[in-house]
């Protein structure tokens, strides 16, 4: 099968956000609003991970982590979300617009914790970003 790459539906919506929303829950009520500042995504993802908040085989937490770094893609570099669905299923993705480029953000995170690596925020961030830098250039 081939990837069928398309907009969120309602369905899809609703799981990306309720996985936000449970990053977004880790400020307190009153700098709940901070989720929206990417620097304090970052730094938010940060010290989640930096303190092991997460128990590694809490898969869809570190997901949902993979949600709020996708936000920052969207937010820095102005990718939009779709779904992709395959052979494996669907999930949702970022599209830089006008390209292929597609990155999966729900992954980038729990598969590295999958595969016992440690995992600095700062340097996937600037990992990803050179990726799509050479990617973009190669396009050109």
């Amino acid at each position: 099968m081939n990837q069928k790459i398309e907009p969120l539906n309602p369905e899809d919506i609703a799981r990306v956000e309720a996985q936000r929303k449970w990053v977004r829950e880790h400020f307190s009520p009153e700098t709940e609003h901070t989720y929206e500042l990417l620097d304090k995504k970052l730094q938010l993802l940060d010290t989640i991970i930096k303190n092991r908040w997460i128990e590694p085989s809490e898969t869809v937490k570190w997901q949902s982590l993979g949600i709020t770094l996708g936000d920052v893609f969207v937010q820095k570099r102005g990718f939009n979300w779709v779904a992709v669905e395959d052979e494996y299923g669907r999930d949702p993705a970022l599209q830089l617009p006008r390209t292929s480029i597609l990155l999966f953000p729900l992954t980038m995170i729990s598969k590295r914790i999958e595969r016992e690596e440690e995992v600095d925020i700062y340097d996937l961030f600037e990992e990803v970003t050179k990726w799509i830098e050479e990617k973009r250039d190669h396009l050109q």
